[in-house]
């Protein structure tokens, strides 16, 4: 029998945590403080986590035949859960995700068709091509620009290539979670990093925050990285994804201060903590 628990596994319930802030830093970059109500925010942010829960079911859907080999433990080849239900949840997570989208308003809703559309694409198409990171970067990108849309959406713009960039190294990374990476993706990643932390110093903003905020992001995501660049192993892969994938809270938390927001910043720094105590508790599953 199916339990929510091995729905929670499916979707990789814990790393939904790092999209709650992608709107918000959008919203607070295009329009300041205050520019967004509170219910707008959390609207986005329920979008923003089903539409990030249907590309991990419909990546496990997609992979079905590949997991049972290299991954039995997940909820799909265990057969915890059966593949056509793992694939009515993703369609199930999309419809609901587009459509909190557009309560938010027609402009984010838009948006949130464009994200859907480059999930699946990402899932069934992509994937295991060259141009894959890139597709899986596009959607972190769009996800900022879901909260940007509207008034001064191009000052988002900064934003959304920082974490659509930090997104292209870690997804480089996690290629070599099985059969490990090489040293040259581990440098090309650290040379992400290093930039996406620069990033916060261009353009309008608090620049003594996002100065802090870069050196947090950088003392998260660099670790994983340099290890990789020293020794590729599959092992030292897995783990530097894992940190790359909840080093994204980091950088939210950086942009957030870089547009003013001591309220988002905090609260970010919340979820923070939360995804750190969840990932050392957690015991069965994987976020990558």
């Amino acid at each position: 029998m199916t339990r929510a628990a091995d729905y929670l596994d499916l979707v990789r319930a814990p790393a939904s945590l790092t999209v709650l802030g992608d709107a918000l830093v959008g919203g607070l970059s295009a329009r300041g403080p205050g520019g967004d109500g509170a219910v707008r925010a959390g609207v986005l942010a329920v979008s923003s986590v089903c539409l990030y829960s249907a590309g991990m079911a419909l990546n496990d859907w997609a992979d079905a035949d590949l997991d049972a080999v290299e991954r039995p433990e997940r909820p799909i080849p265990s057969g915890r859960i059966s593949r056509s239900r793992a694939l009515a949840a993703g369609a199930g997570l999309t419809l609901v995700g587009v459509g909190s989208a557009f309560v938010a308003g027609p402009r984010s809703g838009a948006v949130s068709l464009a994200l859907a559309g480059a999930l699946w694409a990402y899932d069934l198409v992509f994937k295991s091509t060259v141009a894959g990171p890139v597709v899986m970067a596009a959607c972190r990108g769009l996800d900022v620009m879901m909260g940007a849309a509207g008034p001064g959406w191009r000052r988002a713009l900064l934003p959304a290539g920082a974490v659509a960039a930090h997104t292209v190294a870690v997804t480089a990374v996690s290629r070599g979670e099985v059969d490990g990476s090489t040293r040259t993706i581990g440098r090309a990643a650290v040379g992400a990093g290093v930039a996406v932390a620069a990033s916060g110093l261009a353009g309008p903003g608090d620049r003594a925050a996002a100065a802090l905020g870069g050196a947090r992001y950088l003392a998260a995501v660099l670790p994983g990285h340099l290890a990789v660049a020293r020794d590729p192993d599959a092992a030292t892969a897995r783990a530097a994804t894992r940190a790359g994938i909840r080093a994204v809270v980091p950088l939210q938390v950086a942009l957030a201060a870089r547009a003013g927001s001591t309220i988002a910043t905090l609260a970010l720094l919340g979820v923070e903590a939360i995804g750190l105590a969840l990932g050392r508790r957690r015991s069965r599953g994987d976020i990558t």
